[in-house]
């Protein structure tokens, strides 16, 4: 492109550039307030493009007004985006932008070309291809022109980043225009027969196999490239085009075949005895990886995907034990992982989690699915590969090899690894297996094998429940032992792991002589550890505190110190932070010690409470976080001595912070101190009509409909103990209270806190039951912006936000309530219209601009019909977790094996079609898989602990025969109603109803 005329402005322009990177921190940060104040004025996103497109200007500046560019973009160019500021680019500057911006792509400094690309990639998720299309032509004529080497690679950079952004509707369309010229990049000199003889995938699928038939050389990182782009293009092929047959994907087998086990060679050389160079950590021009694991795990993606294709599994099947016994050589640890995992526990801990990269979790990944796809037969195979890699590690630790524990570990490794499948299948021999495998190797040397002998406490843990009580008390007692002496990083490490998980089962007797001594061992520990390992020991530490129990009282006085210690030091760190309040739980639980750690917490919290605005960035949240710990479930004279030292300054924090985690923090300590103190709450302050009114102005701050949602995400629990448990208190501001809700809920912007009112609004329904109709006739008075009444308003949110309430005891607060509402047949439901079905837009490709002017437009229905329909889907989703739960053998299963087409309707047909079991049967088991799926939920859930009438009726509901009972009697009790609203029902809420009808 032409060089681009410095003027006035654009010099001015390139002086501020400029001094963003001047040394002198004064003068950079007045060159970002000044850049930050021109992006506000017209033409510069113009300006930025200009320098970018400048060729005679230095590269630093030059990359340096791209990357500005692509965020200026990010912000002012779609007034829809979430992350849009004022003012927007106007018309006429985009078109200079993009036309500038396309006229860059064959620069030859590639770093620019990928920040241009970029940019464009930015525009492009907005105009493409309607406000844009000369876009992929402009691509394609680049990458054809053969002679411009620099226009082809900015062309490719810049699609790579564009296909990013494309859902699977718009990559079909992309592809047949795109793989002829990419195809003769590939093979320039065969392109033109080819592309004349043969269908446009064929040639592709021969040049593939032609590059993947050839051993993999080792130290050949230009091949392994190579290779990574086939399997990439292939991974395409399978997922985007539905016409690849098994017959065409058969040409690529033998190849891919012989890659998988020639590169596992090349691995086992370079990577795992490390005699052989890997290029680890090395990457191209453009910034990518050429690692030989980087290719691994590419090849592992792709074998990923044919064994999760329906269509192209049978392809690896005859092969699959084959397949299964190579990936297990694969997960074998590195020599390079070797040395960074003792030299780094930190790394070793999170690379056990999964947390990263490699070619390890990528094989495993691979394992899971086979064991997925394949059921029985491929656990079989799992196990079988298993089992001959755990013979040939026996021969060659009888012959002297030093390595033979890699393979061993790797065997454990993957087991762990698919542990919970393997425990689902319950596998005949597997835990005879493991003790094998496992007794063998108790002998062992710590120090020569600390990753195999790491791998034997983690996997004794995850399989305890296969493993005899002898060989489990053995590696627990070798845990304790562990943790106190001095022992390679690893082994620790899997010590802590097996501990965290031990020792909640284990026997009592045994563990209580040793608990003081591992608790001792442990806070040692803590200070040697940091970040990864230091949430382990951490989590370690509080497994030991509960499985002590009365033990721990005698610990609390020199636990108590250095975990709040650690707590304060880490305070703005949320996952050391949480782990730390965790674990002071835990000591908080144990008999006798809440009494002497709130006596500690509570002197060390009062000064920051007091005085937020002194303190450093997240300590106030924090403390109220822990403070907030501290209050659950506690003795009333705990939240009464809590409430002395900080209740006044906790009001003070919700009435004037400004910062949401410290006013979500605080209205979560004021739901505790009135879920706690109840009625006393209001007797311990000098005047009890004081702190109402204080409780009552912190309530009227969160719901302020101009406070941000953020700000005010916790109210709904705040204001829902106020109601529970100061009820006359609250009666004489319920009309207040409703219309401070109705306001809040209407500027929300966030669902939580919309459901989260909506809630309590539930709440109220069973509250003035039997006389639901006077609380409907109340809702009625009250105004609602844009809506005839308040009622209207509610109950057209709350039939559309039901399907996304989340909990138990929530769904089955808000779903009865429904129920209760439509029972009373009030008048002005049926006067009510609401969104029903969302009504099928024009096919086609919907992008942004496109969903911007014609958005999603949904069918009306009355509200009772609605309701009804609400209902329906709750009986529906109790329906799927039966189904889910069912036994293998059972008549439902091989209903959900036959046609995936008829699935919904076999499902809910099951009144009309002899199942095996009668609808009875299948109610009854509705009902027990609904009780049981709400167990976890009421254990941890303040909400319905601290709900007296929860503990009455709401409490005896099971919400699966409740609305049985409902449809039942409202069908029996207006039949022509009840036709009339069934009428609205999609085929499934119909069908589930007739299960209900025909018991």
């Amino acid at each position: 492109m032409a060089n681009v005329t410095v003027d006035e402005d654009q010099q001015w322009l390139l002086n501020c550039l400029s001094a963003t990177l001047d040394p002198n921190q004064e003068v950079r940060s007045f060159a970002e307030a000044s850049l930050n104040q021109a992006s506000l004025q017209p033409g510069f996103g113009r300006g930025l493009s200009k320098v970018a497109a400048n060729r005679d200007l230095p590269f630093g500046l030059r990359q340096l007004a791209a990357v500005l560019l692509k965020h200026f973009i990010k912000k002012h160019w779609h007034e829809g985006d979430e992350s849009f500021e004022h003012p927007a680019v106007s018309s006429d500057e985009k078109a200079v932008i993009r036309g500038l911006l396309l006229s860059t792509l064959d620069d030859s400094n590639r770093k620019l070309c990928t920040a241009i690309s970029m940019a464009i990639a930015s525009i492009a998720v907005y105009d493409w291809p309607e406000s844009w299309p000369d876009l992929l032509p402009f691509l394609l004529k680049l990458i054809g022109d053969q002679s411009d080497m620099n226009g082809v690679h900015g062309a490719l950079r810049c699609l790579a980043l564009l296909a990013g952004d494309l859902d699977d509707t718009m990559i079909p369309t992309l592809i047949p225009f795109l793989f002829p010229c990419l195809y003769t990049i590939v093979s320039s000199s065969q392109a033109e027969t080819s592309a004349l003889m043969e269908p446009m995938l064929k040639p592709w699928i021969d040049q593939f196999s032609f590059i993947l038939e050839h051993p993999v050389q080792p130290e050949d990182p230009d091949d392994w490239g190579i290779r990574m782009e086939v399997f990439k293009c292939l991974n395409q092929f399978v997922q985007n085009f539905h016409s690849f047959t098994e017959s065409e994907f058969m040409v690529i087998v033998g190849p891919l075949w012989q890659t998988f086990i020639s590169s596992l060679r090349v691995y086992t050389r370079s990577a795992i005895e490390g005699t052989e160079d890997p290029y680890e950590g090395r990457y191209d021009s453009d910034g990518a990886e050429k690692s030989l694991d980087s290719f691994v795990i590419q090849l592992f993606e792709f074998l990923l995907t044919i064994v999760g294709s329906k269509k192209l599994v049978k392809v690896v099947e005859t092969n699959i034990a084959d397949l299964v016994y190579y990936t297990i050589g694969f997960l074998q640890v590195t020599e390079q992982q070797v040395h960074t995992w003792s030299m780094d526990a930190n790394q070793f801990v999170a690379d056990e989690d999964d947390a990263t990269y490699s070619c390890r979790v990528s094989g495993s990944l691979l394992l899971e699915e086979v064991a997925t796809c394949f059921g029985r037969e491929g656990i079989d195979a799992i196990l079988k590969a298993v089992r001959k890699q755990f013979s040939e590690s026996q021969q060659e630790k009888a012959g002297g090899s030093v390595v033979w524990w890699r393979i061993r570990e790797a065997t454990l490794f993957a087991l762990s690894s698919l542990s919970e499948q393997l425990l689902e299948a319950e596998v005949p021999g597997l835990g005879n297996l493991l003790e094998q495998m496992i007794t063998e190797d108790m002998g062992i040397g710590v120090h020569e094998y600390p990753f195999l002998y790491a791998r034997m406490f983690v996997s004794v843990a995850r399989f305890s429940s296969m493993i005899s009580c002898g060989i489990l008390e053995h590696f627990l007692q070798a845990a304790i032992r562990t943790i106190g002496i001095n022992v390679p990083p690893a082994v620790k490490v899997g010590a802590c792991r097996a501990l965290s998980q031990l020792l909640n089962e284990a026997n009592k007797s045994v563990i209580q002589p040793q608990i003081m001594g591992l608790l001792s061992s442990l806070t040692d520990l803590l200070h040697q550890a940091s970040d990864e390992t230091l949430h382990l020991v951490l989590e370690t530490l509080q497994a030991a505190i509960r499985a002590g129990h009365e033990s721990s009282a005698s610990a609390e006085p020199i636990i108590s110190p250095i975990i709040l210690n650690m707590w304060a030091l880490h305070v703005s760190d949320p996952f050391v932070s949480i782990d730390a309040i965790e674990v002071l739980e835990a000591i908080k639980d144990a008999p006798g010690c809440i009494r002497p750690l709130a006596s500690r917490i509570l002197p060390y919290l009062g000064p920051i409470l007091n005085k937020p605005q002194q303190q450093p960035d997240g300590l106030v949240a924090g403390s109220l976080d822990l403070l907030t710990m501290l209050l659950k479930n506690a003795p009333t004279d705990v939240v009464k001595a809590a409430y002395d030292v900080c209740f006044d300054a906790i009001i003070r924090i919700v009435l004037q912070s400004d910062d949401h985690s410290e006013m979500q923090n605080a209205t979560e300590c004021l739901a505790s101190f009135v879920s706690g103190g109840r009625q006393e709450v209001l007797a311990w302050g000098s005047d009890s009509g004081f702190t109402m009114r204080n409780l009552l102005d912190a309530a009227s701050r969160l719901l302020d409909p101009d406070l941000e949602s953020s700000g005010s995400l916790f109210v709904g629990s705040y204001i829902l103990q106020l109601i529970l448990h100061l009820p006359s208190q609250m009666a004489q501001h319920i009309r207040d209270l409703i219309v401070a809700l109705v306001r809040r809920m209407q500027s929300a912007s966030i669902a939580g806190l919309k459901s989260s009112l909506l809630f309590i609004f539930a709440r109220l329904v069973h509250m003035s039951s039997p006389n639901v109709e006077q609380f409907i006739n109340l809702l009625i008075t009250i105004p609602a912006e844009g809506y005839q009444n308040a009622f209207v308003y509610v109950m057209s949110e709350w039939t559309k936000q039901q399907g996304e309430i989340q909990g138990a005891y929530q769904i089955k607060v808000t779903a009865s309530a429904l129920a209760l509402l439509l029972s009373t047949r009030h008048a002005e439901l049926t006067n009510i219209n609401v969104q029903g079905h969302l009504i099928k837009s024009v096919a086609g490709i919907t992008t942004r601009s496109k969903a911007k002017s014609a958005p999603d437009q949904w069918t009306m229905v009355p509200l009772p019909a609605k309701i009804l329909a609400v209902l329906a889907d709750a009986l529906i989703e109790i329906q799927e977790q039966v189904w889910d739960a069912k036994d293998e053998d059972s008549d439902w299963e091989e209903i959900h094996e036959g046609d995936m087409e008829a699935e919904k309707d076999l499902l809910y047909s099951a009144a009309a079609t002899p199942f095996g079991r009668s609808a009875n049967e299948h109610l009854e088991a509705m009902a027990k898989a609904y009780n049981e799926d709400q167990e976890d939920d009421y254990e941890d859930d303040m909400l319905s602990v601290s709900d007296p009438l929860n503990e009455r009726s709401i409490l005896q509901i099971n919400l699966a025969n409740y609305l049985m009972d409902f449809i039942l009697k409202f069908s029996q009790s207006d039949q022509q109603l009840f036709d009339y609203l069934c009428q609205s029902l999609t085929r499934a809420q119909q069908n589930a109803i007739k299960i209900v009808l025909n018991r």
